[in-house]
């Protein structure tokens, strides 16, 4: 590719672009983070109460979208491997405006899994595999706080621009919302794809971490083949622990909003999402100077029970204060959670296959993501509250904790 085509506007000529691209990266995240993974939860919540719909089926739907989700990644990581990231990003981001836009027109619950169905595919093809796998390429060394800082565009989306997604369609409902909706994905997928995100330090001459690339290099990524990977333990204990945990996860957090609504007033409400975020963004930064210290599995069999515990907490919890402090526990191990998937896997297998490596074990632990929602919302409907939902919720994930102890470290070449 050409220099013109590759450069990274703005970033100063002969200084290492990398982090303008974690920048990019981080504004992507933030906006499929806030419209699509926090904004499930606010959908769900506007679609009760307008349509009259109960939470379980709505929930269905969720877990729909998760689940296309996770089966398009496995074809952004090929077509990574093919085209240029920014092409796909581009396809994601005009897919997502229109899904985004008749949403606004849902009448019928059919029509919601249609939607749904193509907002995912457009979520997935500016998403976390995506920018994981770019960021990845560019830091090696470095790897740890680069994940680190372009996650937290997950939590900040949700600290910034969920709140106001939902204070827009509670005033608006969802049909007066759904036009802002589709610009803000369109601006906000576009415009940083366009500026910043560049898929291979190579091509811009340079060497991850900020090296300059010597003359004449041959590129030979290191790392474990894919079908290598696939075979070991490590790959199938990371991968059965994320279907638990992130299950527990994705399960609470979608439906944090009506059970603190129900709880308090929708003012406080869309308070827990700014909790939650923040707490997320505060302790994923921390994670990513403290993660290089410690045994990176350990690492996770720690954060993992302790959102589980936290999970606990926040179904019994009935006063304000209690409820809140119970969010930002969870919150503080939901973004060092998201993050320790990417970098369980970079460390363990290199960079060779890390995007079909890290789509197959997504959408195998997807099934987690995928039945959490389910999970919760039936047993809230069967039970009438959220204090049974959130206690099996929570013990799920410290089943998930047990099984991460059986891993092995991340370290290791061999098994």
């Amino acid at each position: 590719m050409s220099g013109a085509s590759t450069r990274v506007y703005i970033a100063k000529k002969d200084a290492f672009p990398g982090w303008w691209v974690v920048g990019g990266c981080f504004a992507m995240l933030f906006f499929g983070s806030a419209l699509g993974f926090y904004g499930m939860g606010v959908y769900l919540n506007a679609f009760s109460k307008e349509q009259g719909w109960d939470v379980s089926s709505l929930s269905v739907a969720t877990t729909f979208f998760f689940l296309v989700g996770g089966l398009w990644n496995v074809v952004v990581a090929r077509l990574m491997a093919r085209h240029d990231v920014r092409h796909i990003a581009y396809g994601g981001a005009a897919l997502g405006a229109v899904a985004l836009y008749m949403l606004g027109q849902v009448t019928e619950k059919w029509q919601l899994f249609v939607v749904y169905g193509i907002f995912s595919v457009a979520w997935s093809s500016s998403g976390l595999t995506l920018a994981t796998t770019v960021v990845t390429r560019w830091f090696h060394t470095k790897r740890a706080p680069a994940i680190a800082a372009v996650s937290s565009g997950l939590s900040v989306g949700g600290i910034v621009l969920t709140p106001i997604v939902k204070a827009l369609i509670d005033s608006h409902q969802m049909s007066g919302t759904a036009p802002w909706l589709a610009l803000m994905w369109l601006v906000g997928m576009t415009v940083p794809t366009f500026l910043f995100v560049r898929g291979d330090p190579i091509a811009l001459n340079w060497m991850p971490d900020g090296q300059p690339k010597p003359e004449n290099h041959v590129v030979d990524l290191p790392g474990t083949p894919m079908a290598v990977a696939v075979r070991t333990r490590f790959f199938w204990v990371v991968t059965v622990g994320y279907v638990l945990v992130m299950g527990a996860q994705v399960g609470a957090i979608q439906q944090i909003v009506k059970l603190v609504e129900e709880r308090t007033d929708k003012g406080t409400a869309a308070f827990a999402t700014a909790v939650l975020s923040g707490m997320s963004v505060v302790f994923r930064l921390v994670g990513g100077r403290v993660i290089p210290k410690f045994p990176l599995a350990k690492f996770m069999v720690f954060v993992a029970a302790v959102q589980g515990t936290a999970i606990v907490l926040i179904g019994q919890m009935e006063s304000k204060l209690t409820l809140f402090l119970s969010i930002g526990l969870f919150g503080a191990m939901v973004g060092n959670v998201l993050m320790m998937q990417s970098l369980l896997i970079a460390q363990r297998f290199g960079v060779k296959d890390y995007a079909r490596i890290s789509s197959r074990s997504g959408l195998i632990s997807l099934t987690g993501t995928a039945v959490g929602p389910i999970l919760i919302g039936s047993i809230r409907d069967a039970s009438g509250n959220y204090t049974l939902p959130y206690l099996v919720a929570g013990l799920v994930s410290l089943l998930g904790a047990a099984i991460f102890t059986l891993s092995g470290p991340a370290e290791a070449t061999d098994d």
